[in-house]
């Protein structure tokens, strides 16, 4: 997706993938990770997800990533909570105690822009991406993430031809062809979550299963 279509879907207000609690799996699932409280965790295409409150609140260094910079001030603003700014190159850094993110391109981002970090979530980055982009999504993830990385991943599968994304459905088999050359990769959940999405019932989806991953780098 081009980012004026982002800045487009915020400046309407048309964030319907915004969550308005924290995810469900991240809670369960993190802790599984074994990470060590002030390791750097980045969050691809984060929006203003609440999540990374969450994530700092358990002690975390949160790295976040987004290109609307109307996302990064509500996230802030939301949080009730003044950010310091900083310029970086191509890049404006809201930062705020453990919590910075990074507005501007993800495709820009380098491994030293963001330190070492040592734990990706994604929630929402992979499946925001039509299917010629993901693969040089995950390519710029392995080339600025350290090998030890370990992470959560969570993925859509449902019939495309049924609905238009974002979100796109990036089923199972496509998940392990995307990420298992350089990660190993475990489905830890799936859950078909049909009836709790007005928009994909409206739109006569059959399914929409929403499936968890633990990865760890090779």
């Amino acid at each position: 997706m081009e980012p004026q279509f982002w800045h487009e879907r915020w400046a309407i207000n048309q964030i319907g993938f915004n969550q308005s609690e924290v995810n469900p799996y991240l809670q369960k699932f993190w802790p599984e990770l074994n990470l060590k409280p002030g390791e750097r965790v980045l969050v691809p295409l984060c929006g203003k997800s609440i999540d990374l409150h969450w994530l700092d609140q358990q002690g975390f260094e949160v790295v976040g990533v987004e290109i609307s910079e109307k996302a990064v001030q509500d996230f802030f603003s939301e949080a009730r909570v003044e950010p310091a700014l900083e310029v970086k190159g191509r890049f404006k850094v809201y930062s705020h105690g453990a919590c910075e993110i990074w507005c501007g391109d993800f495709f820009a981002l380098t491994a030293k822009d963001i330190g070492n970090c040592s734990a990706l979530y994604d929630r929402a980055a992979l499946i925001a991406l039509p299917s010629d982009m993901r693969w040089r999504y995950v390519e710029h993830l392995n080339r600025i993430l350290p090998a030890d990385c370990r992470g959560l991943l969570i993925s859509l599968d449902y019939e495309q031809s049924e609905i238009d994304g974002p979100p796109f459905s990036v089923p199972d088999d496509e998940v392990m062809q995307l990420l298992s050359p350089e990660w190993r990769v475990k489905l830890i959940a799936d859950e078909d979550v049909l009836q709790k999405s007005r928009k994909f019932l409206e739109a006569g989806a059959s399914r929409l299963i929403e499936s968890a991953y633990r990865m760890f780098r090779r």
